[in-house]
């Protein structure tokens, strides 16, 4: 069979987040006249610098604590390829495929700015090794920021380190005989900008406000399927009652709830029975929207910090008056501040669930039968499941942890301030990953609800329709097979398409 060349991704600049996703996932970045045009201009800035000896942090000095050494021409070249070799001290495991490549897909976007002098070739280097999937191995641990990451990328550039390419380990010279480029030799300052700047923070963060509207959207699912088991009161979602909040978070995830819920004879069935309902059901649309409208927040963060040149030093001005802007470009503090922010309300979103999974298997409060398990008392059902979902729960509590207030004390008190931006986003990745399989284990119990509950009246016809999708794929369970296979059969389906709302 042969493969489908992968869809391509213009790149006139620098990119937007979507654009960074849509690599991540498989697009072959090209760049256009306009990218490659700013990339040689900031190259005649560095030549000129160069040329002039202008004092620049990592151009012609050393860097951390040995930012005063001078560093003569002759080596400048040795200085790149030794910080890359130093510099390439992660350890554990390697980043996931997507995760690679949206930290190079971001990386690529920190030099369209133009502001790095990186030469053209290393750019479109970085874009071939992504068109052909063959991704360096990036060690996930290890990193206050960047430059661990950042250095295991530039490896494969020198013909170093190791990568992965249609499942197999090659090394970093092989990798780019696959794409039919020679090794680099890296110039001045070239070494300092492969590893340098918040790509690794940004391409993450990225995935992170993509995953966290798709999981949103199937949290809005999996707690309107609930609701109706639990023969809850709907008219709270009522759009009259929602607008005393103003909230577009709120206002959009009532809509969602009121659409699932539509012509529900469950709930008709059960309109007044009780005044209020637990906080876990009638606070839905409160804290789902507050997630949904802290995203926007984040994505605004996120998109200010790809808009951002994070290289330091900088370059500006022009091949006549050429400018090195040297500060604090690289210390990504808005976005580790928003990734620390997106992780706590995704936790916060993952216990809502919990607890309505809790409702759904507790006999107490349900109605349903105990754990939803056949009869007969030799079936546990559910039960296990809901303790599943509060481990993770209380995984994600500590890994909510601010990883912002870390600080810590790098180079001889030189780096003396440390924002974490990369352990925020990476923590934040993993938080959602427990709140997928959270969401999981309840769009099962709820399916297990709708087939061993004793209604007396049938589902809405939009949560019927996904009830009935499910059941495509994953039976009713009679405690005849590993629960815990259901829940990854599930999660499959979940992340293989946004949440479906069939037409009824």
């Amino acid at each position: 069979m042969i493969e489908s060349p992968p869809a391509t991704q213009v790149l006139g600049g620098p990119a937007t987040w979507r654009e960074i996703v849509a690599i991540a996932r498989g697009a072959a970045p090209v760049l256009s006249a306009k990218a490659r045009a700013r990339l040689d201009s900031g190259r005649a800035l560095l030549d000129e610098i160069v040329r002039r000896n202008i004092p620049a942090y990592g151009i012609n000095t050393g860097i951390g604590a040995l930012c005063d050494t001078v560093v003569d021409g002759d080596k400048r070249a040795s200085l790149s390829r030794k910080i890359v070799l130093s510099h390439a001290c992660g350890v554990g495991a390697p980043l996931p495929a997507e995760e690679t490549r949206a930290v190079m897909a971001a990386q690529i976007s920190n030099f369209l700015h133009g502001a790095s002098g990186i030469r053209i070739e290393l750019v479109e280097a970085l874009c071939a090794l992504l068109a052909a999937d063959c991704l360096p191995l990036i060690p996930s641990r290890g990193s206050v920021g960047y430059l661990s990451h950042s250095a295991a990328i530039a490896l494969v550039l020198i013909g170093a380190g190791s990568a992965r390419h249609r499942g197999e380990i090659i090394s970093g010279a092989e990798a780019m005989a696959r794409i039919g480029v020679t090794p680099f030799v890296l110039g001045a300052k070239e070494g300092l900008s492969l590893v340098n700047g918040t790509p690794c923070a940004a391409g993450l963060a990225c995935l992170a406000l993509e995953r966290t509207a798709h999981w949103l959207d199937w949290a809005d699912a999996a707690a309107a399927m609930t609701y109706e088991n639990l023969g809850s009161q709907s008219e709270v979602f009522r759009a009259e009652t929602l607008a005393l909040r103003p909230s577009p978070g709120i206002s959009r995830t009532g809509a969602a709830l009121r659409a699932y819920l539509a012509s529900s004879p469950m709930l008709a069935s059960r309109a007044g029975a009780r005044t209020q309902d637990a906080l876990s059901l009638r606070t839905i649309p409160q804290v789902h929207g507050a997630v949904r409208d802290l995203l926007s927040t984040v994505e605004i963060a996120v998109a200010q910090e790809l808009a951002s040149v994070t290289d330091n030093p900088a370059l500006g001005g022009t091949p006549e008056a050429p400018q090195v802007l040297m500060g604090a470009q690289a210390v990504g503090v808005a976005l580790a501040l928003a990734m620390d922010n997106l992780g706590t309300a995704v936790a916060d979103l993952a216990m809502m669930a919990e607890r309505r999974i809790d409702r759904l298997v507790n006999p107490l409060v349900s109605g349903l039968p105990a754990f939803l398990a056949a009869e007969g008392g030799d079936c546990s059902g559910f039960m296990i499941a809901q303790y599943t979902a509060a481990a993770l729960v209380a995984e994600n509590r500590r890994l909510a942890a601010p990883a912002s207030l870390d600080g810590g004390i790098t180079s001889a008190l030189q780096e003396d301030f440390l924002a974490h931006a990369t352990p925020a986003a990476t923590k934040a990745l993993a938080i959602l990953d427990n709140c997928a399989h959270i969401l999981a284990i309840e769009c099962l119990s709820a399916a297990q609800a709708y087939d061993v509950g004793a209604h007396a009246a049938g589902p809405a016809p939009r949560t019927d329709a996904i009830r009935r999708q499910i059941r495509e794929v994953i039976l009713t369970y009679d405690d005849d097979r590993p629960l815990g296979a259901d829940f990854a059969a599930m999660l499959t389906v979940m992340q293989q398409a946004p949440c479906f709302v069939p037409a009824v």
